[in-house]
């Protein structure tokens, strides 16, 4: 790692100032929590946006890459120079250890992010931190694997005491999902539930009528054969392959919504082109 560019806001540790291109923010910051962390005292941990990094959480672009530290009261918040500082009620503080460091739970770290989030991306963060890795169905990933938190988890966190931000905390709660892949699918689900829409299924398989499987869907409404796909920037083979489940479950009668980045940034028009493919299909409100 290049470290031409060097300064110390924490006295007597040098960090990088300016970290290279290939280096992400959540690797940035937790060369700032290591950096950091011979000054931590029992009473501190890494929160907020920090903990959700250290988690692997997704966050919205432009996230505060901060390094969050808070303090269990009656203990003095932490005061060094680069380190935004919380302090925070004992019953509250659920901790855990990760890569040596002390840091905020999934869940608290949830509901430490109602202060700067907005509903749709407490969502997002609150299905990663959920989801059920569920051994049916074809080309599911790391099956069995133990979701991060629940949402009795979360619940508990939320009710532990007044948050800053808990409005937006309890309007997003019962809208987190344990089955959503993305956070691109839940930001797109919540805009359709929160529009009126239905909810439709999450990731659910696809068959045709010979019972061969056409694909997962991230979304849809398998009674009315409507899909809504979100996708991202691919390349190569895998743009190829998407075509083509595309096209093999047009072909078996299903309307596919495909929903890319600026689509998402049009609520009304994301809105709109579902609920018109509803309606075509004899939904009504």
């Amino acid at each position: 790692m290049r470290s031409s560019t060097l300064e110390a806001p924490f006295h007597g540790i040098r960090v990088l100032a300016s970290a290279p291109s290939h280096v992400s923010e959540n690797e940035r910051v937790r060369h700032l929590a290591e950096a950091y962390s011979p000054r931590m005292r029992d009473s501190d941990f890494y929160s907020h946006e920090s903990a959700a990094r250290f988690h692997d959480a997704p966050l919205p672009p432009h996230a505060d890459a901060s390094l969050h530290v808070t303090t269990v009261r009656p203990h003095r918040a932490a005061q060094a120079k680069g380190v935004v500082p919380h302090s925070i009620d004992e019953r509250a503080a659920s901790t855990m250890t990760l890569d040596g460091m002390r840091i905020a739970t999934p869940a608290l770290t949830w509901a430490m992010l109602g202060e700067s989030f907005d509903v749709a991306w407490l969502v997002a963060v609150g299905d990663f931190f959920c989801r059920v890795w569920r051994f049916a169905g074809y080309y599911r990933p790391n099956a069995g694997q133990k979701p991060l938190a629940t949402p009795d988890n979360l619940a508990s966190a939320l009710n532990a005491i007044r948050w800053r931000g808990i409005a937006k905390l309890r309007a997003a709660l019962p809208l987190i999902r344990l089955d959503s892949w993305s956070p691109m699918e839940s930001l797109t689900r919540v805009h359709l539930v929160t529009s009126g829409l239905p909810e439709p299924d999450l990731n659910r398989d696809a068959y045709d009528r010979f019972g061969v499987h056409l694909g997962c869907l991230d979304m849809s409404y398998p009674e009315l054969k409507i899909a809504v796909e979100y996708q991202g920037q691919l390349h190569g083979r895998q743009y190829a392959r998407d075509i083509e489940r595309v096209e093999r479950l047009r072909a078996e009668g299903w309307i596919v919504i495909q929903v890319t980045s600026e689509l998402l940034k049009d609520r009304t028009a994301l809105v709109r082109r579902v609920r018109d493919a509803l309606v075509s299909r004899g939904w009504s409100a």
